[in-house]
């Protein structure tokens, strides 16, 4: 019964693993995306162009972290697979999920941003 329970924490570790790599994607691509989209325009609304003009400079490495993140999930996920282990479907979901966000950041950060300004101007 021990080998079972060992089993059962290797496959929650690695589930949690792969969760916080996507989050951390998200949140390094929004990052990265803060040149176009100023981060809480209404609480920080004096500091935007400074925040913005920060962030410009960071992208490439915010970038390169974003999709970093993202093959080490994948990775996490492979790795799962050979143990033998079902990686949890939140995780999946979440995965997947943080790919497609760091696609679209990264091809196209000015369509988001004048969309997401469309959507605050109504």
């Amino acid at each position: 019964m021990l080998p079972a329970t060992k089993e059962t924490s290797a496959n929650g570790s690695r589930s949690k693993t792969t969760i916080a790599a996507s989050i951390a994607a998200l949140g390094s691509v929004i990052l990265a995306s803060s040149c176009c989209l100023p981060l809480l325009p209404f609480l920080f609304a004096a500091s935007a162009a400074g925040t913005s003009a920060f962030f410009v400079k960071l992208r490439p490495f915010l970038l390169a972290a974003s999709l970093l993140f993202i093959a080490f999930g994948f990775y996490q996920r492979w790795r799962a697979k050979q143990c033998k282990c079902k990686p949890s479907v939140l995780s999946a979901t979440l995965l997947w999920f943080s790919t497609i966000v760091v696609v679209v950041f990264t091809f196209f950060p000015q369509a988001i941003a004048n969309f997401i300004a469309n959507l605050l101007a109504r």
